[in-house]
């Protein structure tokens, strides 16, 4: 049998649509559903167990959530589903938005632990990536620990809220950066937002540090900036340069950028397979600076990994998106491992 694969994303994803169509092109069956979509539009029927003798429930073997999942268009049995890309589906809590709180807090909870517990646990499929793993290589702290096991080199960091440490730490290693942990959550308008990389004044900070935790770095004098798209045993790496040469490449404006293909040293692509397996992921987006010609691993510093994270802006798309095809599909080569 060939390859059903269940696309869970929200209705506008044109990254899962780039992903789709090459599914498409390999004759995979493909079934694209937003669980937030839970309700008339989207219904289900899950059994586990064997049922009473003709009640034609044997076929879920017992152990296997079996049972059909419908939206208005496509139809699936869950338990035939080979893969599943979990991409960027609804919040569930959008859906239920205009209950009193109490009744939208229950509908939450039991569409999360109903729903999502089964799409959660199809024992058969191939996840990429399995939302608990994500969640779980979700941490920066986890994330540079592991960087820096796998022989990675990581900025000098702090993790604090002690205003004396923050100004020791900056003291220590002169100039020094900023940065979040997350992106803002939605405001008042709906919109989210980011607090981009920022060189801080030792002088200026204060008391306030204590509200909350704040990550600091040493600034590494970088020569440029690299995303590394890592699917599977694939490999994809793009230099980012800035035209003004900013601090981060993300706050400008993206159709300036100039993007390069570059070779990843070994060491360094051995790591990132190494943090993948290690973090039970298939796929992920690392960022690093680079310093001096970026030719040695020791050029390459690891800043983070996006375990869910954007790739569809890239020059090499088409090639990552066909790589994610291969994996759904059953189609990646053996110990194929491709770098740019």
């Amino acid at each position: 049998m060939g390859a059903t694969v269940l696309v869970l994303t929200a209705l506008e994803d044109v990254t899962a649509d780039r992903v789709v169509e090459a599914l498409n092109e390999r004759g995979a069956i493909v079934v694209r559903v937003d669980p937030g979509d839970v309700g008339p539009d989207l219904g289900f029927g899950f059994r586990l167990g064997r049922g009473e003798a003709g009640s034609g429930e044997e076929g879920c073997g017992g152990s296997v959530w079996g049972g059909r999942l419908r939206t208005a268009s496509r139809e699936v049995e869950v338990a035939a589903v080979t893969a599943v890309y979990w991409r960027r589906p609804t919040p569930y809590a959008a859906r239920f938005s205009r209950l009193p709180r109490q009744a939208r807090e229950f509908a939450v909870a039991e569409a999360r632990h109903g729903l999502g517990g089964v799409l959660h646990g199809l024992r058969r499929a191939l996840y990429v990536n399995h939302p608990a793993a994500v969640a779980r290589a979700d941490f920066k702290p986890v994330q540079l620990q592991r960087f820096v096991a796998l022989g990675l080199r990581v900025p000098a960091t702090l993790i604090t809220n002690d205003v004396t440490e923050a100004r020791r730490f900056a003291a220590e290693h002169g100039r020094v950066v900023y940065k979040s942990f997350r992106g803002l959550p939605e405001g008042t308008d709906g919109r989210a937002g980011a607090i981009w990389a920022q060189r801080i004044d030792a002088d200026a900070l204060d008391d306030s540090v204590s509200v909350t935790a704040h990550l600091f770095q040493a600034e590494v004098p970088k020569s440029g900036d690299v995303r590394v798209t890592v699917v599977g045993r694939r490999v994809f790496a793009q230099r980012i340069t800035t035209p003004d040469g900013a601090l981060d490449w993300r706050r400008g404006d993206w159709g300036q950028l100039v993007h390069t293909p570059v070779v990843v040293p070994e060491a360094v692509r051995a790591a990132l397979h190494g943090y993948l397996d290690s973090c039970g992921l298939v796929f992920g987006c690392f960022d690093f600076a680079l310093t001096g010609e970026g030719t040695a691993p020791e050029d390459w510093w690891a800043i983070e990994c996006n375990p869910n994270g954007q790739w569809g802006w890239l020059p090499d798309a088409p090639a990552i998106a066909a790589a994610f095809a291969d994996i759904l599909s059953g189609e990646e080569g053996e110990g194929r491992d491709d770098a740019k």
